[in-house]
């Protein structure tokens, strides 16, 4: 019995569905870090803003104490890796994308949202991906303000995509009227990264 085999068989010792994991996924109880660049330091919230502009009826940029000021939720969602990893039931904590969507008003000739991290990481996803449920800012997980490694202060959480599409230290979201692809897409990831059809690599 090989590994992927094995992995599902413990899960159902657990009482726990392995249907829930995409082809070529096993589960795992740890969260690995995988980034590119090194982990930012922030001292001073004060100065950290994220900007949300380009096919929108209102840019906005909003402090931190703006941001929590926006309201919360609580959500339990499956995360997955294009490494290979999934991460069941992670909980999270932040801002509905759904909220940040109806503030901003995304033009009828948006299509694509451009998500800016620190150090100049891009990812590019879908507008109709970030209007599913589960999407959302998260600034907590677990219980507890995100680790540094990741993505403190704040992430964006797109659970139903490879979660390379979940861009650590947030800084910007840009919407766009055509397709853009980011830093991991340009170098051969997929575009529609959809862990359910192993999209993986190229378009």
């Amino acid at each position: 019995m090989g590994f992927f085999d094995r992995n599902r068989k413990a899960l159902i010792a657990k009482g726990i569905d392995p249907a829930r994991l995409p082809p070529g996924q096993y589960s795992t109880d740890r969260f690995p870090v995988l980034h590119v660049g090194e982990v930012p330091t922030y001292r001073d919230l004060s100065t950290w803003s994220l900007r949300i502009f380009g096919a929108v009826d209102q840019e906005v940029s909003h402090g931190w104490d703006e941001l929590l000021a926006l309201g919360s939720v609580d959500i339990t969602v499956d995360i997955h890796c294009v490494t290979t990893w999934s991460k069941l039931d992670t909980r999270w904590y932040g801002v509905p994308m759904s909220w940040l969507l109806e503030q901003v008003a995304p033009l009828p000739s948006a299509t694509h949202v451009v998500a800016h991290g620190e150090q100049g990481y891009t990812a590019n996803v879908p507008l109709d991906a970030l209007r599913a449920p589960g999407c959302m800012l998260g600034y907590r997980f677990d219980g507890q303000e995100l680790e540094p490694a990741h993505g403190y202060p704040l992430r964006l959480v797109v659970p139903q995509l490879y979660f390379w599409k979940s861009t650590k230290w947030l800084r910007g979201l840009e919407f766009l009227e055509h397709d853009a692809p980011g830093y991991w897409e340009v170098r051969g990831y997929s575009n529609t990264a959809d862990p359910w059809r192993e999209e993986r690599y190229g378009f």
